[in-house]
């Protein structure tokens, strides 16, 4: 078993870069505080090498961009020769007309796209193209949609308007105090929440993030999709993080229901910056005359990631094979569970699936971590399927994590709990991590 050590390192990045890093998902007080191994050197196949060269297994995922597995040969091969070749001038990339192509031809409802670099910049176009759309500024959302102005707006009136969707408590520091009132939140699955806050507030678009820790209430959908139709109101679909994992395209395509815009991102480059908003011509053509602009968004490694990502996940099928193995965890996990009386909720939507703890949840999933990584794992209680996280891989993991469970069953009914941390019990919502 390997030793834990601190990590110095990040000390030192929180003093020099806001926040630590960039993205709130890596911060190591989101795993293991001090003790989580924070920065890579080397990331291939499910495998990833720490700064000390300690190869770990990966578990976590980086958050869901790399389907089929870090440093994918056959995308990485397309990629070296864009880089060989150059990858920005003044001209234009033409992969970017074939992969608008290849998302037309899978979704057949739409008919142009807009491209950019991340989810954030891709909610931020949506919202634009939709709100001119309409005609009107008000939003009603549901679901996690970025950090730009617009979204966290919604907490200028409260600042756990967010709790259910983002973060509870997080403060809306540096928006507009104009924008109060122009966002708001309705329940996932609550058709009479949604409708009373379009009505109050004269809503003119509605975006939801239809998958996350549960496939589409197909119902709910319809019942969204006629609303919004009924009402002249622009729906969006935001699959930034389901879309190309349960199937090839938007998860939406499995439920015969619509948007007028829909986003994606994530997997849809295999690890590289690419993500994508489709819409309706008129919805997207009702934005011409509106600004969306960016010097990187006409990079090509992104767009030639994203067709030979999309051409790999065809022939293969990779998402039937993720699913399936993402349903096989599932099954492992509640065995064990059962076989240890340990109460733990299954949930997820195949290709991402979770689990927690009904009491101590997150002292468990600290632990979990833990030891998880003295055995060469990053682990967590939440894990984003690869094409390499095939059955052997999964088994080898479930023989560890029954181990791990043992001993939380262990501490579960002592009459006197011990410490069972080495460290300190990891951050479940958003923390000023500078200090």
């Amino acid at each position: 078993m390997m030793k834990l050590k601190k990590e110095p390192l990040w000390k030192k990045a929180k003093k020099k870069i806001l926040g630590g890093n960039l993205l709130l998902s890596k911060r190591p007080e989101m795993f293991l505080p001090d003790y989580w191994p924070t920065y890579f050197k080397k990331a291939k196949g499910i495998n990833v090498w720490d700064l000390n060269n300690k190869k770990y297994i990966d578990m976590i995922f980086a958050v869901g961009q790399s389907t089929l597995g870090y440093a994918n040969s056959e995308v990485d091969q397309e990629v070296k020769k864009t880089i060989k070749n150059g990858n920005m001038c003044t001209l234009n990339s033409s992969e970017e007309v074939k992969l608008a192509q290849n998302l037309l031809k899978l979704h057949p409802w739409a008919g142009m796209t807009k491209f950019a670099r991340s989810g954030g910049e891709a909610n931020a176009i949506a919202i634009r193209i939709a709100r001119a759309a309409a005609k009107k500024d008000n939003v009603a959302i549901c679901g996690y949609h970025g950090w730009h102005d617009w979204y966290l707006s919604i907490n200028l009136k409260s600042k756990n308007n967010l709790k259910d969707h983002l973060l509870p408590g997080l403060e809306p520091l540096g928006v507009p105090k104009t924008l109060r009132n122009t966002v708001h939140a309705f329940e996932n699955n609550n058709m009479k929440d949604l409708t009373n806050i379009c009505k109050k507030f004269d809503v003119g678009v509605v975006k939801i993030e239809i998958a996350r820790n549960e496939l589409p209430n197909i119902n709910f959908l319809k019942k969204v999709r006629n609303f919004c139709t009924k009402n002249k109101i622009i729906l969006i679909f935001d699959e930034c993080t389901s879309g190309f994992r349960n199937n090839l395209g938007g998860i939406h395509l499995t439920t015969g229901v619509n948007p007028d815009i829909a986003m994606f991102g994530k997997a849809l480059g295999n690890g590289y910056a690419i993500t994508a908003v489709i819409g309706k011509t008129k919805v997207m053509k009702s934005a011409e005359e509106s600004f969306i602009s960016s010097t990187f968004w006409t990079e090509k490694i992104g767009f030639v990631a994203a067709n030979k990502t999309i051409e790999v996940m065809k022939k293969k099928k990779t998402y039937q094979y993720i699913k399936k193995n993402g349903d096989y965890i599932n099954k492992k996990w509640i065995e064990l569970s059962q076989k240890l009386d340990l109460n733990i909720k299954v949930k997820g939507i195949g290709s991402i699936t979770s689990f927690e703890f009904k009491n101590n949840n997150q002292l468990y999933k600290t632990f979990i971590t833990q030891e998880m990584l003295k055995y060469g794992y990053l682990a967590s209680n939440l894990i984003y399927l690869s094409t390499l996280h095939n059955q052997k891989v999964i088994d080898k993991y479930i023989y560890f994590l029954t181990k791990v469970f043992k001993q939380i069953k262990k501490h579960s009914i002592a009459k006197k709990k011990y410490r069972i941390l080495k460290g300190k019990i990891s951050h479940s919502t958003f923390k000023r991590l500078t200090d």
